[in-house]
């Protein structure tokens, strides 16, 4: 079965929206029908520099209170930083914090810490950038499997983002505890058919997070020519199923492929009609409507 689940980031307020604490979020939330949570891993929401014991129980206790599941925490990452300051562990340093919010994530009753790779240093170092990013990972679905929590790993960094390189990299990761966190806004905008990738990805899926945008032409002026050239056009977040990206046929390939995981659903980027309460409350609550309709079409 699917499951929706609202993603904190959301109400964070890191591209002016409205910010919510963790303990409005999960309120908030429940509310707005959503039966799952994923928490941001980081500043202002559920940092390990913030949380003691005593914290974390309060949350477990207000999302239980709430009939809401959480589901996941999100780490960020990037494995491939740090190459210009080599002596500053900066990958062990990442490790580290996916172990602790690993350990938080435990306690809070989640099944998953979401990870992501490594931007691209350069074309030059793209087959190192790979390399340590495999070895991050592994180290990374090692760790956390031996305390019960999945790595989840999300095709968002440039390291992996095609469809076909996030499925060789998984391959290479080659661990029992290394799950795919596949969405389907990248494979989108590379012009991918949504249901041949869902459905070759689906058994090996824990969760999916969806978005949903607009495309918008850009040009740049060109003075001397009197004219104007085209730029790689501007993508604007909208409710899911008002964009481009193709629901219908991601979901059919999820249901083929026989996926049964989480739904999130985020809003990570400036949002038409922008970040007030009420905007990021209308779009959550179309959106989950969509979801709900996707997953019983």
């Amino acid at each position: 079965m699917m499951t929706p689940t609202l993603f904190s980031v959301s109400y964070a307020g890191l591209w002016g929206q409205d910010f919510l604490g963790l303990e409005s979020f999960i309120a908030k939330a429940a509310r707005l029908g959503y039966p799952a949570v994923e928490l941001m891993g980081k500043r202002p929401h559920l940092s390990p520099l913030d949380m003691d014991d005593g914290k974390i129980k309060a949350l477990r206790d207000l999302a239980a209170g709430n009939g809401v599941e959480i589901a996941t925490v999100a780490a960020y990452t990037d494995f491939t930083a740090g190459k210009a300051t080599l002596e500053i562990p900066a990958a062990e340093m990442q490790i580290f914090c996916a172990r602790e919010l690993g350990r938080l994530a435990k306690m809070l009753g989640a099944k998953i810490v979401r990870i992501f790779t490594g931007y691209m240093t350069g074309p030059e170092t793209a087959g190192s950038d790979w390399k340590q990013c495999i070895r991050a990972i592994r180290e990374c679905s090692a760790i956390l499997g031996d305390t019960g929590v999945i790595l989840g790993v999300q095709n968002h960094h440039d390291t992996a983002v095609s469809f076909e390189g996030f499925r060789e990299f998984l391959d290479e990761v080659d661990h029992p505890n290394c799950k795919a966190m596949f969405d389907p806004w990248a494979p989108a905008l590379h012009g991918d058919d949504l249901r041949q990738c869902a459905k070759i990805m689906a058994p090996r899926m824990v969760q999916t997070t969806l978005a949903d945008y607009v495309k918008i032409r850009q040009f740049a002026y060109m003075p001397g020519l009197i004219n104007y050239r085209q730029l790689p056009e501007m993508v604007r977040a909208v409710p899911l199923g008002e964009g481009f990206v193709d629901l219908d046929g991601f979901f059919a390939g999820l249901k083929d492929g026989g996926f049964s995981g989480y739904v999130a659903y985020e809003m990570c980027s400036p949002l038409r009609g922008g970040g007030s309460g009420e905007n990021l409350d209308r779009t959550a609550k179309i959106s989950l409507d969509k979801i709900r309709s996707l997953i019983s079409a």
